[in-house]
């Protein structure tokens, strides 16, 4: 690993060489700091755009919970990725559990969905993180989750 160091944020291209994820399920859309081994800052910017207020709900577009900790999964991902130096690898993180899961508030069309996740344990291929979810500093969502780093499946 890295050693801990704050960098300051980067953009949609660094984000796309660290994660395989892409439109429509690429859910974040910029890291506003990083200290890697340690803890990410992310930022969802959540549009009307977005597939599924379609149909989450017609005249009450809420954007769902699983979607809420899906970005903070892939904003866990990058800290991961920088941290170990595996950008360009082709290798993926993939959820194993998430426990914990609480949902505060509802995140509508027009927010700046806040992601801050930190490394709570870390063993070989296997890491769990703590992730919340907040908007203007105001709680909408927070987890645990345990994910592994692996190579992508065979074809």
């Amino acid at each position: 690993m890295s050693e801990a160091g704050e960098t300051s944020g980067f953009d949609i291209h660094k984000i796309l060489k660290a994660l395989p994820h892409r439109y429509p399920l690429l859910l974040v859309d910029r890291v506003k700091s990083i200290e890697l081994g340690e803890r990410i800052h992310a930022i969802k910017a959540v549009t009307m755009n977005e597939q599924f207020f379609q149909g989450h709900f017609p005249g009450a577009p809420i954007m769902p919970g699983v979607l809420q900790i899906e970005a903070m999964a892939q904003a866990a991902a990058i800290l991961g990725i920088e941290t170990l130096e595996l950008a360009g690898t082709g290798k993926l993180v993939f959820f194993m559990g998430i426990d914990n899961a609480k949902f505060r508030a509802p995140v509508t069309p027009g927010c700046l969905l806040d992601l801050e996740v930190e490394f709570l344990q870390k063993r070989s291929r296997v890491y769990k993180f703590k992730g919340r979810a907040s908007v203007e500093g105001k709680t909408t969502s927070e987890c645990e989750f345990t994910a592994m780093i692996a190579d992508p499946p065979a074809s």
